[in-house]
């Protein structure tokens, strides 16, 4: 049984990813591309940077990777962390360069962030992460964001936390043993190894 899987698909801050984890404590990350580590996988991260379609092109190119995830998170049970575009990746569906279809696992659409007019897209920097009443591992703290699609969830009661740049957007996302976070962990300082400890002691 694998420890902690951060799946690599040629699509996130492997790197930074990977350290931040451990300096939150886990001492078992396996950086992979095999199916057959994630279907064993204690618990499951899944970064991403740049475009949806892409993000989703590349997870999908992976023979068995998302049958696998399927099979150990959403049957199984384990615990799933998806960061910025891997959060993103968890909804219906996204509409950068055409509609593209994500993993459905939270009910949503993956959608630009229409500016206001004194702000500048993308939402880039140090902003605050607002959590919602009673959401798990999310507190009241600044984390730093980079991104220009918002996650726009059909239900609202799996909006975790939300950030604010000319009007709400989400900031984490979640059901069950499944959690999504827009903002970067890694870039996020104190407040992003203290969530990462928290994704790593996560008993859903």
């Amino acid at each position: 049984m694998a420890g902690l899987a951060l799946i690599d698909y040629g699509a996130g801050n492997l790197h930074s990813v990977h350290n931040a984890l451990k300096a939150a404590g886990a001492d078992d990350v396996v950086v992979t591309a095999d199916p057959a580590v994630v279907a064993k996988a204690n618990r499951i991260v899944l970064p991403g940077v740049g475009a949806f379609a892409h993000c989703m092109e590349a997870l999908s190119a992976i023979d068995g990777m998302i049958a696998a995830m399927e099979n150990r998170v959403r049957e199984q049970g384990a615990p799933f962390l998806g960061i910025c575009v891997g959060m993103q990746l968890l909804a219906d569906a996204g509409v950068e360069h055409g509609t593209t279809q994500g993993l459905g696992w939270i009910k949503g659409t993956v959608r630009a962030i229409v500016p206001a007019a004194e702000l500048k897209i993308p939402h880039m920097g140090w902003n605050d992460v607002v959590p919602t009443e009673g959401a798990p591992l999310i507190e009241n703290g600044e984390a730093y964001f980079l991104h220009g699609y918002h996650f726009d969830a059909t239900d609202k009661a799996h909006v975790l936390a939300t950030t604010d740049h000319g009007g709400a957007l989400v900031a984490a996302v979640g059901r069950d043993n499944m959690m999504g976070v827009q903002f970067h962990p890694e870039k996020s300082q104190a407040y992003g190894i203290n969530f990462l400890k928290r994704f790593l002691e996560w008993t859903p």
